[in-house]
């Protein structure tokens, strides 16, 4: 029996003041042209490192992306057997990384970044140890199984052996501003502390694009596909661990220098049955306000979520955070009871799943 859809929307509204979160090759801040005007973006790629950043503080399983994971197989095997000398263990790094049809350098580095997990070394330094002769099919089990939370999320892409792949079962959208944006340039200098009091001038000065803006997020997770990744019991953990450090991350471009880190001023999660839907639709025209932009936008989105209802199935859950009065789902008090409404309905979809299969 084939299994039925499940994915969940994350939608959020973040303002952010004075800012350079993610910025091009020029050195400015990231824009995109939506609804014929200029909006602050954050890419993807920015905002999915933020988050594994998060993972890793937050002591969640996550992987290392690296293209010296040859040496990383050399340390597990170091310390899995301290008896093994270092011609040994290379010759058996070597003998791994052609059976499993991943090309290494002459530096013994991969010929791009590799995704590995920390339960994926392990079990592949026990399989190495235990084995002479090296089974191409028996490392590729390995390499599968045992994937950290950010390998199962956003996936796996091995160029020399694509059996090696893993399909990602998130997807996260470029943040963009609800509004239009201006850019602004901050001119600054810098003065030398031993400058005489006779000298005048600068030692250094120069300038930096920033603005600031009302951003729209969006991911989504395929429920099903996670679970295929981990585990149900995993995959329920996973999505409350994404969806809070997905919240609370934010890339760190200038930092330092604009301080701009914020939280969410709303968020909107939906789990259900058919389809992802991204709500950004809903500025397609540009957020015109001069009482600022939040207010206006999560208006704007929750019409949209309306609108949209018309062509999908009626969601397994909508809740909110952010907007007490909100008319389109269950309203959280805070942080915790927004994820445990979404793990107790996540728990009743698998279990629903499980019976009828």
């Amino acid at each position: 029996m084939t299994a039925k859809n499940l994915y969940l929307d994350i939608n959020v509204l973040q303002t952010v003041p004075s800012s350079n979160l993610n910025r091009d090759d020029t050195g400015a801040p990231k824009t995109a042209l939506y609804g014929g005007v200029t909006r602050a973006r954050v890419s993807s790629q920015s905002w999915k490192h933020a988050v594994r950043e998060v993972f890793r503080n937050t002591n969640v399983n996550v992987g290392k992306r690296t293209k010296d994971a040859a040496q990383l197989l050399a340390g597990e095997l170091k310390k899995q057997d301290a008896t093994l000398d270092d011609d040994v263990i290379e010759a058996k790094v070597t003998a791994t990384f052609k059976a499993a049809g991943i090309k290494l350098d002459k530096n013994n580095e991969t010929g791009a970044l590799l995704l590995i997990s920390h339960g994926q070394l392990e079990k592949l330094a026990q399989y190495v140890l235990t084995n002479d002769d090296l089974d191409k099919k028996e490392i590729k089990k390995v390499l599968k199984g045992n994937q950290s939370l950010d390998l199962a999320l956003f996936g796996r892409m091995v160029a020399d052996n694509p059996e090696l792949n893993v399909d990602a079962s998130a997807q996260v959208a470029h943040a963009i501003s609800t509004h239009e944006v201006v850019p602004e340039y901050d001119y600054f200098t810098a003065l030398d502390d031993l400058q005489g009091e006779d000298e005048t001038g600068a030692a250094m000065l120069g300038s930096i694009e920033y603005n600031s803006s009302t951003l729209y997020r969006y991911a989504n997770v395929n429920v099903n596909e996670l679970v295929h990744n981990l585990n149900a019991e995993d995959a329920i953990h996973g999505v409350a661990d994404f969806i809070k450090d997905f919240l609370l991350s934010m890339p760190t471009g200038k930092q330092n220098t604009f301080a701009n880190k914020t939280l969410p001023s709303y968020v909107l999660i939906t789990l259900r049955p058919d389809t992802p839907v991204n709500l950004v639709s809903a500025f397609e025209k540009p957020v015109d306000s001069r009482d600022g932009y939040v207010a206006a936008s999560i208006d704007r989105l929750e019409a949209e979520y309306q609108t949209t209802q018309q062509f999908v199935d009626t969601p397994r859950l909508n809740v909110v955070l952010g907007k007490a009065d909100s008319q389109i789902g269950e309203v959280a008090t805070n942080l915790a009871d927004l994820l445990s409404k979404v793990t107790g309905s996540l728990t009743e979809a698998i279990q629903d799943e499980d019976t009828n299969a």
